[in-house]
């Protein structure tokens, strides 16, 4: 899962210096050929140059993104920055104590329990016995696998295996942390525990962090490196870097595709409606979403002044619904109960991926800036939001939702609960990223 890879002090301020660094790896076409090659003058292999003239730095405290399609080298970068494999040439220094998640289950004894691999991991990464003993329950509290600490890793899910991994190299005290694609398999709400605790890391420490999602390496990392076919393509700020990579992956998949075919024009109408919207719904790719119940239990924070008591979505007929349909007028509806007076109360709330990122969003208060809604204690606010549904790419979804009382600049944040209601998209008719959607309807009420 890590290694050490401690260096002594080098030039002030830097973390990872990679020089001129180069990987090859001989390809037999017989197992039996490796050992016969000891043996003989002949080459009974061919040579494959992974990575070539790889040269960057990264500065301590700084977040860097890896990307780049597959075989284009990362992974090989990141294992020998980790230390577990050789650089055929050039350098690499790392300078502080370094853990890293790699590919799924690596380090990890299969024939171990959960707890015995905590132990053996957190050990290797330089942690005394007594150290471990006193940070076990918050390791096992950040994994939140149960009783299966004590069963053998073999039996973990994929997702078991990534939530005790992180969880170990989160409690051992690192300087570099190296995150690999390992989270892509967690659950949503595991994702994001896990991006905040990197948002939060990065304000004292190191992170290598790696993606095929170059939108959660434009919202965490401040550089990037983009790897193509083993060599540096660019390097710069993420967001440059980043808009670049997509840029040349959507030329090459236009590319591969042809020229687009001509697409009909949409009928005009007052309202805002999808013309494909008739045709996807009666076919197998309806945008179906299913929403989960409000868990009021979620992390959250706030002055306590009021409380978020339920979040839903609705019809616009008041209708509850547990599944929505992607193009679908849908009510989301916040109600909260006041616990001190409010003066200016705003009800807001963002819907985000499973990786923490803001799709859309929005708040009471431009309009009701004019004429708030006063509460006094004991009322309930309610809020509504109307809008249409998104058509959004499978995946996990959540909404925060959050109360406080002030103007959009000075404010008393009262309460913000992170994943206050879960969704899923089961399937999708289209690929896409950020979205923002109008507001149809926006309500505040008190009684």
């Amino acid at each position: 899962m890590c290694s050490d890879a401690t260096r002594p002090a080098s030039a002030a301020g830097v973390a990872i210096d990679v020089r001129g660094v180069g990987k090859t790896f001989r390809l037999y076409k017989r197992p039996q050929d490796r050992l016969l090659q000891h043996f003989t003058r002949r080459t009974l292999y061919r040579e494959f140059r992974a990575l070539e003239d790889i040269s960057f730095q990264v500065r301590r405290g700084e977040t860097i993104g890896i990307i780049g399609r597959n075989g284009s080298g990362k992974s090989t970068l990141l294992q020998m920055i980790c230390g577990t494999l050789t650089p055929t040439q050039g350098e690499i220094a790392v300078h502080g104590r370094i853990a890293a998640l790699l590919e799924l289950g690596a380090g990890f004894n299969p024939e171990f329990t959960g707890r015995e691999n905590v132990y053996l991991n957190a050990s290797i990464l330089g942690l005394s016995q007594a150290q471990i003993d006193a940070r076990l329950d918050d390791i096992f509290a950040f994994a939140d696998i149960g009783e299966f600490v004590d069963q053998p890793v073999k039996t973990y899910s994929s997702g078991m295996y990534v939530r005790l991994a992180f969880a170990v190299i989160a409690h051992v005290d690192a300087d570099i942390l190296v995150i690999d694609e390992a989270l892509a398999v967690g659950d949503a709400l595991f994702t994001q525990k896990c991006m905040r605790f990197l948002r939060k890391f990065r304000e004292t420490g190191t992170i290598l962090f790696v993606s095929h999602d170059s939108q959660a390496v434009t919202n965490l990392c401040q550089r990037a490196v983009w790897l193509a076919e083993g060599r540096i393509r660019q390097q710069g700020s993420a967001k440059e870097v980043c808009e670049s990579y997509l840029a040349w992956l959507f030329g090459s998949q236009n590319q591969s595709r042809g020229a687009p075919a001509a697409r009909p024009r949409a009928a005009e109408s007052e309202q805002w409606l999808d013309a494909r919207q008739a045709f996807i719904n009666a076919s197998n790719l309806r945008n179906d979403l299913q929403v989960f119940r409000f868990d009021p239990h979620q992390p959250a924070f706030g002055q306590g002044g009021a409380v978020i008591d339920e979040v839903f979505l609705a019809s616009p007929d008041g209708q509850r619904m547990a599944w929505v349909v992607g193009g679908e007028l849908t009510d989301l509806v916040v109600r909260v109960r006041v616990r001190e007076p409010l003066d200016r109360p705003i009800v807001g709330f963002y819907v985000k991926d499973r990786l923490g990122q803001t799709l859309f969003g929005d708040n009471t208060y431009l309009s009701y800036a004019d004429d708030p809604v006063a509460a006094t204690v004991d009322q309930c606010l309610t809020a509504r939001f109307r809008f249409p549904m998104p058509l959004l790419p499978a995946g996990d979804y959540s909404i925060a939702v959050a109360v406080a009382d002030g103007t959009q600049e000075e404010h008393v944040q009262h309460h913000w609960i992170h994943d206050a209601l879960l969704f899923r998209s089961q399937c999708s008719a289209v690929s896409a990223g950020l979205v923002g959607i109008p507001m149809l309807d926006i309500r505040l009420e008190a009684r």
